[in-house]
């Protein structure tokens, strides 16, 4: 089992990051992803990997941080991604939803991480919320260009989806998916992603799967509970849990060129 999309950065995580990190390692995960989403935090996820064996990261400004891209950001942003550990560009997209940045700073700081990644020829991470049309818009002309692109949390609809993979995205799934509120629509689109094209996530230290029990007292998420999500995306999806696990890896490997 393999996390791509771990907050470990974040101050939930500051007073026992490594006990965090132990007991992934104990529930059976074989590596985590640590998303950046601003260029501090990214620097931060580069250097948790030196920490920590089996751990990788991401470099990127996320669509709430967009304000803050500048040709002086491009550059870190640019030097960081080069450095050892860091396997893709992003946390980056678009988020119509709450709109922290303007839509027109959200989408010019997307459109330059996805010319780096270009430029770099490394796989992108990548974040949508009620923001598709345009996402698809800018994200196309690039698709021919990059060496892979994973859309991590997906919560989008069953037309969204087909678009994504029409496009040869992977799709990143959380414990959204064991929502019986919000998730159930998204749990019956679980069969329509091929198994070479999903990837698992936790999203820690947010999205704390409902469904998990006994829940912790901290309402906190964490990656330990990647086996919990794997069991319940397998059981939806009609496939043995160890089975899906395997093909997972494989993904990771083939999307982010990294070896555990």
């Amino acid at each position: 089992m393999f996390d791509i999309g771990v907050n470990l950065t974040s101050s939930q995580f500051s007073r026992d990051c490594d006990e965090v990190v132990a007991r992934a390692n104990s529930a059976g995960l074989k590596g985590m992803l640590i998303t950046g989403t601003n260029f501090e935090e990214s620097e931060a996820a580069q250097q948790l990997t030196r920490r920590y064996a089996h751990c990788w990261s991401t470099a990127g400004v996320h669509p709430h941080d967009s304000s803050s891209w500048s040709l002086e950001v491009e550059e870190k942003i640019r030097r960081l991604a080069q450095l050892p550990g860091v396997v893709a560009v992003g946390e980056c997209g678009l988020d119509f939803n709450r709109n922290f940045s303007t839509p027109q700073e959200q989408e010019a700081a997307f459109n330059a991480q996805l010319a780096l990644a270009a430029e770099l020829n490394m796989p992108v991470f990548m974040h949508c919320r009620e923001a598709h049309e345009r996402f698809m818009a800018l994200l196309k002309p690039w698709s021919g260009k990059l060496p892979g692109a994973v859309l991590h949390c997906f919560t989008g609809t069953r037309e969204e989806l087909e678009e994504c993979l029409a496009h040869g995205l992977y799709i990143g799934i959380t414990g959204w998916v064991c929502d019986e509120r919000r998730g159930l629509e998204l749990r019956e689109m679980l069969p329509l992603i091929p198994a070479e094209r999903l990837l698992l996530e936790t999203d820690a230290p947010w999205l704390l799967p409902r469904d998990l029990s006994p829940k912790p007292s901290s309402r906190r998420n964490e990656p330990a509970h990647l086996p919990h999500i794997l069991q319940r995306v397998a059981e939806w999806r009609g496939e043995d849990a160890q089975t899906l696990s395997d093909s997972l890896d494989q993904n990771v490997k083939t999307l982010f060129g990294i070896d555990f």
